[in-house]
């Protein structure tokens, strides 16, 4: 595709057809070193790795304890309204991520994606752990609020990862994103597993007195500041890709962009949407269409780790699992290092023999198969409900994940470099529209589970993890023609 990795954001051609590179354009210099080699940029994907981790880590650490952290904040006034309340600390987050999510796209456009990526990893240090020293409901919600707010990195990085390397390693970049959330759903639920309520735990290394037992849920919050302060640190051996020139030689442009991404087709749709704003990348079906599965799917998976978080720590008499935030930690830990496994192992030589697409669409049958097991799970006890609860996480987090490349990948390529980063911003703005209702709507939907266990037609549990199972059969739905558009590069491809 044209301007797709290190291949695009082309330089002005001087008359023998030679790129004339801008010794004073970052991007320049950074594209000359992608081109010049055509191996894989290590460095820099470990850089947007932690960059990635750091972002996603107060997500995912957030689960094990909010339960817990609710119940303690005494907001509920019984244990059955608890989950109503603990899906509004989650939806404030992406209600934040979706009113910057288009702005941080435009800022990451003018000025740059690293200055983008530094000030996302600030806000983390910042606001993650004022959450963690919330003494009421409303600072839990602010702050998280904020963090949303300015944490402006999930767009802007899966750009940057599609540009810093080559088209033929575009797929691991845009990968390494989804892993880096793979491997933050190992540590984060371990941090909060782990590490929350420290003085109950550990009480012979945290007394009662102390900030850690007065504020019970700041140990984990402070752990991932720290990492991310690390990160931050880290960030300043991030190159920039954005090019800081205007060439008003178009047809020159495109030309370039012909010879690297070895397509005229290329070229055409790169001329043809030079002059696009962001208003007719709304007309831009091939990005809509793949933007619209992102958020459906979006929805699903963030209801679904809502509901799972607040199912399996609730009560056998509201027929959940009765685990500890400790088991859960555990559970989600163990699910994200599959994934891990699975990304960097398994899902290149699917990529490699299937394509990156094919395998969408049996990853959402059998997560729909998988998820319809799950009420029945409330029928085991002991090490027989650990180890198939463990092995069911990890399958259906190995589905999400395939999906969720797929998505990105479909977005990266219905665009050429200069529209990226709002393109992305676009779809991060719907996309945490759809992930602010989620876990809310889970929450509510939790809590009237557990209200009607005896149920109209079925139990409260199934219909629960029915209305999930609906959110992906529409999302399969719409993998099909005529919404469905494949953007040319993989249709060819």
């Amino acid at each position: 595709m044209a301007g797709s990795g290190g291949d695009g954001g082309a330089p002005l051609l001087v008359g023998d057809g030679a790129p004339a590179w801008r010794e004073r354009c970052p991007g320049c210099r950074q594209q000359r070193r992608v081109m010049a080699s055509d191996r894989i940029p290590y460095a820099a994907f470990l850089y947007i790795w932690i960059s990635c981790l750091c972002a996603a880590l107060p997500i995912q650490s957030l689960f094990p304890y909010l339960y817990f952290m609710i119940r303690d904040l005494k907001i509920a006034k019984e244990e059955r309204d608890i989950g109503f309340y603990a899906g509004f600390v989650g939806a404030t987050y992406f209600l934040g991520r979706t009113i910057s999510a288009v702005p941080w796209g435009m800022f990451a456009d003018k000025y740059g994606r690293k200055p983008c990526i530094v000030i996302s990893i600030l806000s983390v240090v910042v606001f993650n752990t004022l959450f963690g020293l919330s003494t009421t409901y409303w600072m839990a919600i602010v702050t998280r609020g904020l963090l949303g707010l300015l944490c402006g990195i999930l767009g802007p990085i899966k750009a940057y990862a599609s540009e810093v390397c080559r088209k033929e390693h575009q797929a691991l970049g845009i990968s390494l994103v989804t892993s880096s959330r793979a491997i933050a759903l190992v540590i984060g639920p371990a941090i909060g597993g782990f590490l929350a309520q420290p003085a109950k735990k550990y009480p012979n290394l945290f007394s009662e007195e102390s900030i850690f037992g007065r504020f019970p849920y700041f140990l984990p919050c402070f752990v991932i500041s720290v990492l991310a302060a690390g990160s931050c640190i880290a960030c300043i051996w991030l190159p920039e890709t954005l090019h800081f020139h205007n060439d008003d030689k178009v047809e020159a442009i495109d030309e370039l962009e012909a010879q690297a991404g070895d397509s005229n087709l290329d070229a055409r749709k790169a001329k043809e949407s030079r002059g696009e704003s962001t208003k007719n990348l709304l007309k831009n079906w091939q990005l809509m269409s793949a933007v619209i599965l992102y958020c459906i799917f979006s929805l699903h998976d963030t209801a679904y780790l809502e509901i799972f978080s607040l199912w399996a720590v609730s009560s056998r008499k509201f027929r959940g699992l009765s685990l500890t935030s400790q088991d859960v930690g555990t559970v989600l830990a163990i699910s994200g290092f599959g994934v891990l496994v699975y990304q960097l192992a398994i899902y290149p030589f699917l990529s490699k023999y299937f394509g990156p697409i094919k395998p969408f669409r049996p990853a959402a049958v059998l997560s729909i198969l998988l998820l319809a097991t799950y009420p029945f799970m409330t029928n085991l006890h002991g090490p027989e409900l650990k180890i198939l609860i463990n092995i069911a996480s990890v399958l259906k987090n190995m589905f999400a994940a395939t999906i969720t490349i797929a998505c990105n990948i479909l977005q990266n390529t219905a665009v050429t470099q200069e529209q990226r980063g709002v393109a992305n911003g676009i779809s991060v703005t719907l996309m945490s529209m759809f992930k602010a209702v989620a876990p809310a709507a889970a929450g509510i939907l939790f809590s009237w589970a557990q209200k009607h266990i005896g149920g109209l037609f079925l139990p409260g549990d199934q219909i629960l993890f029915l209305m999930l199972n609906m959110v992906s059969v529409i999302g399969l739905v719409l993998t099909f023609k005529p919404f469905f558009s494949l953007p040319n590069a993989m249709s060819r491809s």
